[in-house]
Parts: C-alpha cells; structure tokens; sequence
C-alpha cells in the first residue's frame, strides 16, 4: 500500500519537529524550505572564521529538548554537547551595579536576601507555586491542539487555570512576593522572551522563572545551529527529505482539498500539507476563499517585537563580557511603551549582548570575540539603513562605556539585520522577529488555529499558532499538530 505524503513548509524548529514525528509514524515527508539551509530564524553564516548564529541564542528549559529527542529514542548528547553557564547571564543596572545571576541556588538567594531582607523565603514560596505551573503547563496545557474551546471545558481543568494564575497578571503576581525594585527586574526579565510587558501576561509564565531558575542557562557547544543540524540528522534518519531553494508559491485545491504545492519547479502533490511558514503569508497565497483569518483580525494582533541585529566580528577579546549581557540601563516603561502603545524607534533602548567566544572558541578566530547584539523594536517599522546606524553608534558608545576600551576600531565584521530582513528571509507579518505576544487573549484556543477551517488537509504550526513563540514552544507545536495530522489520516 503506498504511503501517504506530507508536505511541510519550512524548515524551521516546528517544521523539522512535526515532519520527523510524522516520519516516525510512518508517513512519506518532504520538507520545502524557501532558502539554502535549514533552521528558519535559527539559521547560521559563517565570515572570516567567524560563526554567526542569526537568531536564538538562550537555552533554557533542557527537559524540552531530552523529551523531543526522546520520543525519537534518542538524546541530545546524541547530537550535541550542552555546558551549562555560570553565571547564567549578567545585568547591567547602571554604571555601578551589575548583578552576575549564579547558577546555583544557594547563590541566587544570596543575591535576592542581598536586596531585600526575607527574599530568599519569598523566592521559596514563589517558587513552590510555579512549579506546579509548570508541571500543568508544560505536561497539559501546552500540548492541547486548541481546536475547540470544549478542550479546556473541564472543572479540574477551570481549577487548574485559577490555580494557574491565567486570570491575573505577571505583574501583579511578582509584586506579591517581592518589594525591592532590582529584584522585580531580575524577575520580569524571562517574560521579555513571551512578546509582551508583565501587564499583559498571564502570571502562569512565572513557570519560565522556575525554568530559569532551577534548571539553569545552557549553551550548545558551536552555537544554538547544532540543535538544528541535530535535529535534521534525526529527521534524516527517519527518512524525511529537505528540499531547498524551494519558495512555496501558491496551492492546488481542488474540492476544499489541497491537492498540490506550487514551486517555481512544479507542482508536488500531497495528502497533507503542514505550513510551518509564516501564517499569515501562507494564508494570503491560499486566498479569500481559503483563509482563516482577515487582514482586519491580523492588524488587531498583537505581536511580539522584532529586533535590531547586529553581527560582529571583534579582532581582540572583550574581558568585561560575559556570555549574556543585558543593559537594562535605560527606564524600559519608556522603552515598551514604544514597541507596544506607540510604535516607534526606541528614543534610548535596552539591549542585549552576546559573546558566546566566551564559552566557545569554535566561533572566533583565536584571540577575537564573536558578538550579537539586539535591541527590540516594535514591528512594522520604516526600516532603512539611517535608523539601523544610529542604533549602531548608540549601541557601541554604551559597549565601549562599559568595557572601557575602544572597541569599533577593532571590527573587522559587520552585518545588521532588520525588517526587511525579516520579511525577505521569513515573509515575517511586519516584520516581526518572534510571532504573537503571549497576552491572555491570545492563548490557548484565542491563538490563530493550527487547523485551516476550509480546506480539510491543511495545519499551521510554529510561532504564530499554539502554544506560542520560543524555540522549546515550536518544537512543541510541531509535535503537536503531527499528531493532529496523523488522526485526520487514520480516518
């Protein structure tokens, strides 16, 4: 009996995890990928004996990782070797205080008693309580397909919500355990990486600070691509083929059912297609009589920042950084208010450092430092080369300042990253670097659905579908819609 055949478009995290799971169930899987490689945002270019991750560059939550390996019967030390980082990252205050965040427990108390008598209790209590959250969260919550809201319409379910805290705010919720102001922006941080300010998100992702917290800051040694390579090797093995340079262009549908893709080489038939691609582009090459959503429904999202990027290649070494470095040394209140409320250039931004030389010398020439630096910005942009130098200088009078040395006469690589850049590489909705915020209307079921309403063969999966953005979360979301996939086949 001949096999039938999946087409997944894109090779991002969520592409490469829901072909494999399919491969695995015994399914023929071809995965399309509009550029030369694999990886999606995750992408990496090597320059000058430089290695350049593109996008990722933390790795928390390892219990995500060892659970997709495993379902495969693998490991990731199968792939890749993981050093854990001490400190997990630093935080720059202002001139005088920089805090390195410890990777032991014990340290991490000190630290918090440091700035507020009782805080190390306090942070037991807290902590208590996002555990259970993420023991729901990750092993219930997140790996609902969210098709139907009765899937959530269970009374331990509703109990589990308000014990969840998915009514109330981050904000709130943090205030209630601690007072000093140091200690809520240590606190607040990990919810940057869910697209929205601590206002706006649910206080269930405290279970991202007991991730933080308790299972540390890791680093693939020569860089976050060896995830991915890993991941394509395993998906290989499984008989998954990758096609690359293969821009999907439009679909076949006849019946409410797609019965082809369309490349610039062709049409490839298929029984299921899942789009890992960007949502919203692939919902415009299906069309008005096809899509889920309108263009009014896609303007009222609300979607997590882009970013400024910038890749550089130092020819000295940087002594005062570390591997993660964040400048939270400018008032974010006025910073988030122009990524979310008023869209706009930050006036003076945060941003975040990363020399991952510090850890690993594969990714500099001996004696230089491999550096990304990203600052967020709202999406939809006017994006041109003026604004992106600006921030450049901006950036490089603060390095400098902190380092205490000059260090824009010692680059000898250069590269930004913007956009445009993201709508040429990704087709990314303006421009966004990291898909829909995490707010409480858009979780769970209130996400765009991962199964197209009028056309019987086709998914969404990744960033802008269930559970949400976040390299762990897409790799979730892929595990999740191939076993939608494989239920709609078996029927």
């Amino acid at each position: 009996m001949k096999k039938k055949k999946v087409i997944v478009i894109g090779a991002g995290f969520s592409g490469i995890s829901a072909a494999t799971a399919l491969a695995d169930k015994g399914y023929e899987v071809q995965v399309l990928e509009k550029n030369a490689e694999p990886g999606g945002r995750a992408r990496v270019f090597r320059e000058g004996g430089f290695v350049f991750d593109m996008g990722p560059s933390w790795y928390w939550m390892p219990d995500i990782f060892e659970t997709y390996f495993g379902k495969f019967g693998k490991k990731p030390s199968d792939y890749y070797e993981l050093k854990r980082l001490d400190p997990s990252y630093t935080v720059i205050l202002s001139d005088s205080e920089v805090i390195d965040i410890p990777a032991d427990m014990d340290g991490i108390k000190d630290l918090f008693e440091s700035y507020e008598e009782g805080a190390s209790g306090q942070l037991d209590k807290f902590l208590k309580q996002a555990a259970y959250k993420y023991r729901v969260g990750i092993q219930d919550f997140v790996w609902r397909p969210s098709v139907k809201i009765t899937e959530f319409l269970s009374l331990k379910l509703l109990i589990d919500a308000i014990r969840m805290d998915v009514f109330s705010s981050f904000y709130k919720h943090i205030r209630k355990f601690f007072k000093s102001g140091t200690i809520l922006k240590l606190m607040e941080f990990p919810i940057l990486f869910l697209g929205a300010i601590s206002q706006n998100t649910p206080a269930m992702y405290s279970l991202m600070n007991f991730a933080e917290i308790t299972m540390g800051t890791w680093y693939p040694m020569g860089g976050m691509h060896q995830i991915v390579k890993g991941m394509v090797a395993l998906a290989e093995e499984k008989r998954v083929k990758f096609t690359y340079n293969s821009e999907v262009t439009g679909f076949e549908i006849v019946n409410k059912h797609v019965r082809a893709v369309k490349t610039a080489k062709g049409l490839i038939e298929a029984d299921m297609v899942v789009a890992s691609a960007d949502y919203h582009w692939v919902e415009q090459l299906l069309g008005e009589d096809f899509r889920n959503y309108s263009e009014e429904y896609w303007d009222k999202r609300v979607m997590a920042p882009s970013s400024l990027l910038f890749y550089l290649g130092i020819s000295k070494r940087l002594p005062k950084l570390k591997h993660h470095n964040l400048f939270f040394d400018r008032d974010f209140s006025v910073h988030s208010h122009e990524i979310y409320t008023d869209p706009s250039w930050p006036s003076d931004p945060l941003f975040y450092a990363s020399a991952p030389s510090v850890t690993d010398p594969s990714v500099a020439p001996e004696g230089c430092e491999n550096l990304f630096l990203l600052i967020p910005v709202a999406p939809n942009l006017e994006d041109t080369e003026a604004y992106r130098e600006k921030y450049f200088l901006q950036l490089m009078d603060r390095l400098e300042a902190y380092c205490g040395e000059n260090i824009r006469d010692s680059i000898v690589y250069k590269r930004s990253y913007a956009h445009q850049d993201f709508m040429s590489d990704y087709h990314a909705f303006k421009g966004n670097a990291y898909g829909l915020a995490n707010t409480l209307f858009q979780t769970a079921f209130l996400k765009p659905s991962l199964k197209n309403k009028k056309l019987d063969n086709l998914y969404y999966t990744g960033q802008l579908t269930v559970p949400g953005p976040g390299v762990p979360p897409s790799l979730i979301s892929g595990l999740v819609v191939a076993h939608e996939v494989d239920k709609s086949l078996r029927k």
